[in-house]
């Protein structure tokens, strides 16, 4: 019998890694899009896309990092919390273990001794899962998230930095798009079949609002151009 995969475990770093990836090619290569529109030179728009790398890698990882600190910091104090209470109440913390599983189906007797049997093995665990929903597989790790999410971030903006490098000038916003459309749906792939949800339904959710953004972008950039050029 095979056994069921699941995907839970890859939660932390997936949910960085594909942010970041996103971010990179949506965010860069809109800021290109919208220079490319308003510019008919490549050196702004080299510039812009190197900027843009640059900063949002940076930025990236600064705010992963100091996001998922903050959530960790929570934890560890909500796990300092119910070690107290199981220090000082160990009774009230057992009915109350109890009571969790009695709401999950089990009947009274059953739950207070399962309560015991957990309690017995390791009190704090037991509640560290049970009720306040904290286990090893979600536990929050800053600095894995922050380098998940600065290295795809890059690895996502380098594509648009390279289409800018080498396409034709004239047709810019058209190949800045078309590459990150393509680069957006492949993501949306990789990000499906590693989280093991919905491939098509990634795919529309990421292509959609990666077209609104880089349409406003263009239209920013169009709209200053003329502006300019006026």
């Amino acid at each position: 019998m095979e056994l069921v995969k699941h995907y839970v475990n890859r939660s932390g770093w997936l949910r960085a890694a594909v942010l970041g990836a996103n971010d990179g090619i949506l965010s860069t290569t809109s800021i290109v899009i919208g220079v490319a529109a308003a510019s008919h030179t490549r050196n702004p728009i080299v510039l812009a896309a190197l900027a843009g790398l640059v900063a949002g890698a940076l930025s990236m990882a600064a705010g992963e990092y100091v996001s998922v600190s903050s959530q960790s910091d929570i934890e560890v104090a909500d796990l300092q919390r119910e070690k107290i209470e199981l220090e000082t109440m160990p009774e009230v913390e057992l009915n109350e273990l109890a009571k969790l599983y009695i709401g999950r189906g089990l009947d009274k007797e059953l739950a207070m001794q399962v309560a015991k049997e957990l309690t017995k093995n390791n009190a704090l665990e037991a509640h560290a899962k049970d009720e306040l929903g904290i286990s090893e597989i979600t536990q929050p790790k800053p600095l894995q998230a922050a380098m998940a999410s600065g290295a795809s971030f890059i690895s996502g903006g380098f594509l648009p930095l390279l289409v800018a490098l080498f396409a034709p000038i004239d047709h810019m916003v058209v190949n800045q798009y078309c590459f990150a459309i393509v680069s957006l749906a492949l993501s949306g792939v990789i990000a499906a079949k590693a989280g093991g949800s919905s491939v098509v339904k990634g795919i529309i959710r990421i292509c959609f609002w990666g077209t609104v953004a880089m349409g406003v972008s263009a239209f920013v950039g169009y709209l200053f151009g003329v502006t300019a050029a006026g």
